[in-house]
């Protein structure tokens, strides 16, 4: 054998050695990004385990490890935060249904006593705050069981045009109090979901009393055989802006005095309970509130 064979034999020998170093090495990342990826998607306190003796690779799966029970600590310190912030909230909404029954009482018996003109305009603005107040109090109560992960929804096989027409009807007294006729466009075809009946119409009543808040008059609802849910109707007070928040916890706009702001935030939260969608945006001065639930 000559030298120069010699020397290919070598170098065929490194270069195969090379790419076989190459292909464990991407096993290797491969096997990490796998169960990193089964850590992130499940509640386990299991760490990554490789099957590769590299040292790098073994030390890159140390590392993870390490910041696995990092993020874990977090979410442990996140998830009891979020549980005790829950419990305060209820129980504050629970403790302030007592005095404000009291002082409801005391302002229906101020009512019957003589009084200035304007000791009775103080105390219609008196009783329309308290108003708001109550209506606070049982939304920040309604909003904590929305988000409960605890409180399972129980679900069944729910006709969408029959709770939306269901929901329709309800507030067709409150619609046309505020002078809007509703134009609805249901589909003939027969669309059903596995939903919380009782949920759905909690959205279904959310979304509408936000288009009577904010609507110029008009209100068309849609259900298309998607089974998408469109509510939209004019709103000249609004901007894109203000819409693209309308999700967040107690955000108002300033034209609805009376609004709490958790309406659509409680809607949203039910929605994705049942993994739906819903979204709104504001186009040429038109307001389009948009719920799927996937089959």
């Amino acid at each position: 054998m000559t030298l120069l064979s010699m020397l290919c034999l070598v170098l065929l020998t490194i270069i195969g050695a090379l790419l076989l170093k190459i292909y464990l090495l991407r096993r290797a990342a491969d096997e990490i990004g796998r169960e990193f990826a089964d850590r992130l998607g499940t509640d386990t306190n299991t760490l990554i385990a490789i099957s590769s003796r590299d040292r790098h690779m073994r030390a890159l799966a140390g590392e993870i490890n390490s910041q696995l029970r990092v993020l874990r600590k977090e979410r442990q310190r996140f998830l009891q935060g979020d549980l005790e912030m829950r419990d305060a909230v209820t129980n504050i909404s629970h403790d302030l249904r007592t005095p404000l029954t009291a002082v409801c009482g005391y302002l229906d018996l101020l009512k019957a006593e003589e009084k200035s003109e304007n000791a009775g305009r103080y105390l219609q603005v008196i009783t329309e705050r308290v108003e708001t107040l109550k209506q606070l109090t049982e939304e920040l109560f309604r909003y904590t069981l929305a988000g409960d992960a605890s409180s399972e929804l129980i679900l069944e096989e729910v006709s969408l045009s029959g709770a939306l027409e269901e929901s329709l009807s309800a507030y067709y007294g409150a619609l046309t109090g505020c002078r809007i006729t509703p134009e609805i466009h249901i589909t003939e075809k027969r669309l059903a979901r596995r939903l919380s009946r009782s949920a759905l119409l909690r959205i279904f009543g959310n979304v509408i009393s936000n288009a009577i808040k904010y609507s110029d008059g008009d209100l068309t609802v849609e259900l298309r055989e998607s089974g998408e849910i469109i509510f939209s109707n004019k709103a000249a007070g609004l901007d894109e802006v203000s819409v693209a928040r309308f999700f967040n916890r107690f955000y108002t706009v300033e034209t609805a005095g009376h609004s709490t702001g958790l309406g659509l935030s409680i809607a949203r939260r039910l929605v994705e309970q049942m993994n739906g969608a819903i979204d709104a945006d504001y186009r040429e001065g038109r307001l389009s509130v948009r719920i799927y639930f996937p089959e």
